[in-house]
């Protein structure tokens, strides 16, 4: 106890306005806090320097990327702790000017550039990605694209398994194989869209090629994958090719404005629509609208976040921006609804699948912890934290319902009104 710890838990607890929920361990060794919470490692000076120059999300994000920040004992535990005083602190959290109004948070302040020094900020590392703005042309779409597929297919083998599906699995039980999910979960979407033999279906942000492969393997339709990532097109490709269905699908590095080959019987679209952005999201759907024959179904599977009393106050999730997701936007499933039926479909269905996600993600997260080192060979120790962090806390926003996940079913219906559809829609389940 005592040492560094003690003061950085005192000055913390001065310039929050409230006691922190995780122990401290030093650089010294020295520890203070709660005895039997998990312990933010603060192994450095510098960690604490990038906290004063970028305070909130995105210097925490810069101190545990960088390793500088860790956390010893269980990271759930440690990021639902630290959850209000981060990512809840709500309408009313003071901003930081505000802050430092106060004459104990000023004080706590000069108190904390004392004990670390205050040289120049310490550069952030070389996995972040900064944007001045979200311009979602095809050539920072194809860039963002790239930062975030192009890793390895190696490193997402490790997190993923066997499916390769980077989207919400959908399970029977809390105790079914992650495997077995991500087949439930591809198979949903197939019955959702009454995939027959001889159909053509689209799969926008086809990824690795599992969903292309199961509904031409499993339906017998034909398919073609579009995807903006040169390695998962290559990927996609050689399982295409292994398992025999080349006459059946054709896989293409192809922006969703540019295809121009329909119509198609149906349309999937499963974690693809949140990098379209919501100034293009009314194009996305008209475009694919445009690629459906009359009666033709699409299945946009997307995240969403709650909405807020202010939209206009929205802001873009700092770290998520910086190192995962570049470019990418939630909007509330009320606005996808919205857009989707603005550009013409007939939305006949929308399914929450929120907890199903966090399961998801937790098992992704076991994947990675468990071949660690393998991942960290990879990809980085850098870039290994980042999927860590991310995928960790995304679990808890799943579960704690900050943000969701739903698959709306739609359909290009016809001037005659007869959506194909039967009375009772939901024979999926």
């Amino acid at each position: 106890m005592g040492g560094a710890a003690l003061r950085l838990n005192s000055l913390f607890e001065q310039l929050l306005g409230t006691p922190l929920p995780v122990r401290i361990r030093a650089w010294d060794g020295s520890q203070a806090g709660p005895p039997d919470a998990p312990a933010l490692v603060v192994r450095n000076r510098r960690a604490v320097r990038r906290l004063l120059w970028k305070p909130g999300e995105l210097g925490l994000a810069r101190a545990w990327v960088a390793g500088d920040l860790d956390v010893e004992g269980d990271l759930y535990t440690a990021l639902d702790l630290m959850a209000g005083l981060v990512w809840e602190r709500g309408e009313n959290a003071k901003s930081l000017t505000e802050t430092l109004r106060d004459p104990d948070a000023r004080a706590a302040v000069r108190g904390l550039v004392k004990l670390t020094g205050l040289p120049l900020p310490p550069a952030p590392p070389a996995e972040e990605v900064r944007r001045t703005h979200h311009l979602h042309t095809r050539r920072t779409d194809r860039r963002a694209i790239s930062h975030h597929y192009d890793v390895g297919n190696d490193f997402y083998e490790t997190v993923l398994g066997p499916s390769m599906v980077y989207s919400c699995a959908y399970w029977p039980d809390p105790d079914a194989t992650l495997a077995d999910a991500q087949r439930d979960k591809l198979e949903l979407v197939c019955r959702k869209l009454a995939l027959t033999p001889g159909q053509r279906l689209l799969d926008v942000g086809c990824g690795w090629g599992s969903m292309a492969l199961h509904a031409a393997r499993e339906h017998g339709v034909d398919v073609v994958g579009i995807t903006l990532s040169q390695e998962q097109a290559a990927y996609a490709r050689k399982r295409v090719a292994e398992e025999g269905l080349a006459d059946r699908v054709e896989i293409r590095v192809q922006d969703y404005r540019d295809v121009t080959d329909g119509p198609f019987d149906a349309i999937s679209s499963i974690g693809m629509a949140e990098h379209v952005g919501a100034e293009r999201y009314l194009d996305y759907a008209r475009n694919l609208h445009r690629l459906l024959v009359p009666g033709g179904r699409l299945l946009n599977h997307q995240i969403a976040r709650r909405p807020h009393g202010d939209e206009s106050a929205y802001h873009v999730d700092e770290f998520i921006d910086a190192y995962v997701f570049p470019d990418g936007e939630l909007e509330p499933v009320g606005s996808t609804v919205t857009q989707l039926e603005r550009a013409g479909f007939e939305v006949r269905d929308v399914e929450s699948i929120r907890e199903h996600y966090a399961l998801t993600l937790r098992h992704w997260v076991a994947n990675l912890e468990a071949d660690w080192r393998h991942a960290v060979s990879l990809a980085g120790a850098g870039r290994a934290r980042v999927w860590r962090l991310y995928m960790a806390a995304s679990a808890l926003a799943f579960e704690r319902n900050r943000i969701g996940v739903n698959q709306v079913l739609a359909v290009r219906t016809p001037q005659s009104g007869t959506s194909g559809l039967p009375l009772r829609a939901r024979t999926w389940n």
